[in-house]
């Protein structure tokens, strides 16, 4: 929770009036090449001939009703003459947990793209406050101003604004963010977290008959789940309650604990509300004259496309889930590791049962089942799923820490019990792990070898298990832009290192490259394969393949159609090198 003078002093900075002196713009590189800029072989930036002028800024203002913000950094409290010692530790505090981003318009959960160009762990003169920062603050990657989103006006008034003003827009709602895509050096960004509606409805259309949810783009995942069960429904959303549910979740595909039941978020989506880089307001459904669109947004990569203002989902009555959690610790490294092992053997099993979702995660130090999920199962269902594996366990010594089967009323209460929100100070990579790799016992042996030593570097896993197939999420083949192999997952490894408070910016580089190459390890393993650009690394060489597949030139025909002029832009989406490329110090340009 945040502590109130932590916030009174951030609202105090992010609500300055809008036509202040603008803060100096960047961490790496700032100069500007105002006559590049000029000739449109770049987006405008701060200092530019052609940025727009506080008359400019102030009539944008005036339009959307003064809820254009100043974009600051959440460290400004630790530096300068804004210091203050009280907020500052607060901030501290807080700094590596989802909630502090969710209620703020431009930062980001990712040290990689924040970039230390405003530190809350910079040294200052003396530890109660006195003096001033020894250490710079800037904007580094941020947006230079924000609109606080709370219509479908505010957001048609940000795409003209700079698509008529030759500048970059970024998209904003929670900050989940690890590819840096809701972030931009110079943008104006559009917070969206401000649209909450979410109401449940009786659907009807050729392909579809039956409940559904309507859910604006500022709804989070947690509150989803909460809405639904009031309406005694559930909805498929992901693990993480703070992860944004219409506009980047639905649209990257959208994995989590009823995916082996419903299908990924992807395959359950009815229809897109959005606004177009040409300012128009559309709805997006597989029938209508934009079914192309709605193809693109049910897979194809979030912020790319146009601004997603709302999702129409498919929902289901409520039901009891059973779910459970267990844990052990490394006591002995090569027990332990055969235990790693038997369980990806035993997720082959597991895998098949209907409905049934897992999330476990690892070190080199322990394992966690972080959660099993099985809609209408009992505990004795649970159990005897679990009981082979537990038999494994038994005859390794491996003792348990912790086990625990239980069942709930509802999905939500079964959410609330199992899940809880991690820590964002992480460095992450992806990759999709097939079924035949886990069967061949040589291609599993390289695999587990290869996780054992990325953990002795410090290397943490999370495995999602879902069973996403065809057959299983009832959707045909082509139907949305899903990622084709993930019909063949048998579960996501995610991975990737934890980062240390106050890491240098060189070492936060090093990180990522080391975890980029992590990740090219896996892929190496798993040829054909694929990786969940939601979470995955954002310098891949092979994104094209890694992240669309067999989909991306279809999405790319979509994205030239809706987007000929690439407003829309974001790391590793689908057509972001065809129209700029980002230069050291954040401003895209044409490629040459």
């Amino acid at each position: 929770m945040l502590t109130q003078p932590y916030m009174d002093a951030f609202w105090a900075f992010s609500l300055s009036p809008f036509n202040a002196a603008i803060p100096q713009f960047a961490r790496c590189d700032a100069g500007s090449d105002a006559s590049a800029a000029h000739s449109n072989a770049c987006r405008n930036m701060p200092g530019d001939r052609d940025w727009p002028s506080n008359d400019a800024w102030g009539e944008l203002n005036s339009t959307v009703g003064g809820r254009l913000m100043r974009g600051q950094p959440l460290a400004q409290v630790c530096h300068g003459a804004t210091l203050d010692a009280g907020a500052c530790a607060a901030l501290q505090d807080t700094y590596n947990f989802p909630e502090l981003y969710v209620t703020d318009p431009v930062n980001i959960m990712s040290p990689y793209w924040l970039n230390n160009s405003c530190s809350p762990y910079a040294p200052y003169a003396s530890a109660d406050g006195s003096g001033s920062s020894s250490a710079s603050c800037a904007l580094g990657n941020l947006a230079q101003y924000a609109i606080r989103v709370t219509g479908v006006d505010d957001v048609v008034a940000g795409v003209n604004f700079a698509r008529k003003h030759n500048i970059r827009l970024t998209i904003k709602n929670t900050g989940h963010d690890v590819q840096g895509r809701s972030a931009g050096a110079g943008s104006l960004g559009l917070w969206m977290h401000n649209l909450k509606d979410i109401s449940f409805i009786d659907y009807s259309s050729a392909k579809y008959y039956g409940k559904a949810a309507r859910i604006g783009a500022g709804i989070e995942v947690g509150e989803a789940y909460q809405a639904a069960h009031k309406s005694g429904l559930i909805i498929t959303g992901g693990n993480c309650p703070s992860v944004g549910v219409a506009g980047g979740w639905f649209p990257g595909g959208g994995h989590g604990p009823l995916a082996s039941m419903y299908g990924l978020g992807a395959d359950t989506t009815l229809e897109f509300e959005v606004v177009t880089a040409d300012g128009a307001v559309i709805t997006a459904t597989p029938d209508n004259e934009h079914s192309d669109l709605y193809w693109a947004l049910s897979g194809g990569g979030p912020g790319n496309f146009g601004v997603v203002l709302s999702i129409t989902a498919k929902a289901w009555p409520d039901m009891s889930v059973a779910g459970a959690v267990f844990t052990f610790v490394n006591t002995n490294d090569e027990t332990y590791w055969k235990a790693i092992r038997a369980w990806m053997k035993a997720l082959l099993e597991l895998n098949q049962i209907p409905g049934l979702s897992t999330a476990s995660g690892f070190s080199s130090q322990g394992f966690t089942m972080n959660f099993a999920t099985l809609p209408g199962g009992t505990q004795e269902m649970l159990n005897k799923a679990l009981a082979p594996y537990m038999a494994q366990l038994k005859s390794l010594d491996i003792m348990m820490v912790a086990n625990t089967t239980q069942v709930h009323s509802s999905f939500f209460d079964h959410y609330s019990a199992f899940v809880e929100s991690p820590p964002i100070n992480i460095t992450m990579a992806a990759r999709m792990i097939p079924a035949s790799l886990v069967q061949d016992d040589s291609k599993l042996d390289t695999l587990v070898s290869t996780m054992r030593t990325l953990t002795d570097e410090q290397g943490v896993f999370a495995l999602i298990s879902n069973n996403v197939s065809l057959s299983r999420a009832g959707v045909a083949a082509e139907s949305n832009s899903v990622l084709p192999p993930w019909r063949d997952t048998l579960f996501l490894a995610n991975f990737g290192q934890y980062v240390s408070n106050g890491k240098p910016w060189r070492d936060l580089s090093a990180d990522q490259t080391r975890v980029n190459n992590w990740q090219t390890l896996l892929r190496d393993q798993t040829p054909g394969g694929g990786s969940y650009a939601n979470e995955a690394t954002f310098n891949d060489a092979t994104w094209k393949e890694d992240y669309f597949g067999a989909n991306y030139d279809r999405l790319l025909s979509i994205k030239r159609s809706y987007d000929p002029e690439g407003l829309f832009w974001a790391n590793t989406a689908v057509g972001s090198d065809a129209n700029w490329v980002q230069q050291p110090d954040g401003r895209l340009c044409r490629p040459k």
